[in-house]
């Protein structure tokens, strides 16, 4: 017997819950970490932090970060799409920090359908340069891991993880399997090939600096000393895990993380001051870098030009030509 179809009513509903659902993720795990620490001390930690100075340090963050992202993917989406300006995809860039509020995930959407658009270039294949811009992040994430491995002093035969996975991924570009290569969503990475996903790799590696800096820095404001060693080995799981569709801006994920990973780096006396150092610190940056992602976004969206149209017919297929 034929189920019958979902009302209206229902889809609705579904879609609220999980419109919602991350938002209430997000408060739940915040109010997990503050009850378990000391408020008076974390009101203490928040007032012993100059303002001006930790949010000036957030803004250029904010502006550096999507320079350098920015940098990055215009090279990737240049080579696969259509000629864009950098200043342009600045611009756009900028601009998706406000769909990104929801998700990092949600902003990378946003600009991939708008490249589609204003370039009259299919969305399959605009999306699958955008899983190029990807395939770059993670090669540089499974870099980081081969760094924490070395500087953690862990046995060498760990390194077979992250080099296994990234070689494994390598062969599969080199050896080009008809049946993926055919797919429209996959052709740019077959297109750019070993080489092309090497020097994407290279390109993403400023960024991927600003980034670590940006989760690094932070909590020396607030007494938590991570030394060098140790942050190579737990802040790119911070870094991964605020990108994850679980809560907006990574709220709660972050500070639950944090809380758990660095407690032994905060110089303070007892646990309730040490996680309440490290509350602050994660509360605290993840209000002043949203603030100013939503300033920055709208101040550029006065500035933001139509890009020109791509000399690409529409429905075409650029070619990546990783020799130039």
């Amino acid at each position: 017997m034929a189920e019958a179809p979902p009302r209206p009513d229902d889809e609705r509903t579904r879609s609220v819950v999980r419109a919602v659902l991350p938002f209430v993720v997000s408060i739940a795990l915040v109010a997990f970490v503050l009850y378990r620490i000391d408020f008076r001390a974390f009101q203490q930690h928040l007032a012993r932090v100059s303002a001006p100075s930790f949010l000036a340090f957030a803004a250029v963050f904010v502006v550096s970060l999507c320079a350098a992202d920015s940098l990055a993917t215009v090279l990737v989406y240049r080579r696969s799409v259509a000629p864009i300006r950098f200043r342009d995809f600045f611009i756009l860039r900028g601009a998706s920090y406000l769909p990104s509020l929801v998700n990092h995930h949600v902003g990378q959407a946003f600009i991939t359908v708008a490249l589609s658009r204003i370039h009259g270039v299919p969305l399959a294949r605009v999306a699958g340069a955008t899983l190029l811009v990807y395939a770059s992040w993670m090669g540089s994430i499974l870099g980081l891991a081969c760094v924490a491995i070395v500087l953690a002093q862990k046995p060498l035969v760990w390194l077979a993880v992250p080099l296994g996975a990234g070689l494994l991924y390598l062969a599969l570009l080199a050896i080009r399997p008809a049946r993926l290569a055919s797919i429209r969503l996959l052709a740019p990475l077959f297109e750019a090939g070993v080489r092309g996903h090497l020097w994407a790799l290279a390109a993403r590696l400023p960024h991927l600096v600003v980034l670590f800096l940006g989760t690094w820095i932070p909590f020396w404001f607030f007494g938590v000393r991570i030394p060098p060693a140790s942050a190579f080995v737990f802040l790119p799981v911070l870094m991964v895990a605020v990108t994850l569709p679980l809560t907006p801006q990574g709220f709660g994920t972050r500070d639950v993380l944090a809380a758990t990973l660095l407690e032994p780096f905060a110089v303070f006396p007892t646990q309730s001051e040490r996680l309440a150092a490290i509350a602050a610190s994660t509360t605290a940056w993840g209000v002043a870098i949203t603030l100013i992602e939503i300033v920055f976004a709208l101040v550029l969206m006065r500035f933001q030009t139509p890009m020109p149209a791509s000399s690409t017919p529409p429905g075409s297929q650029a070619v990546i030509d990783t020799n130039r």
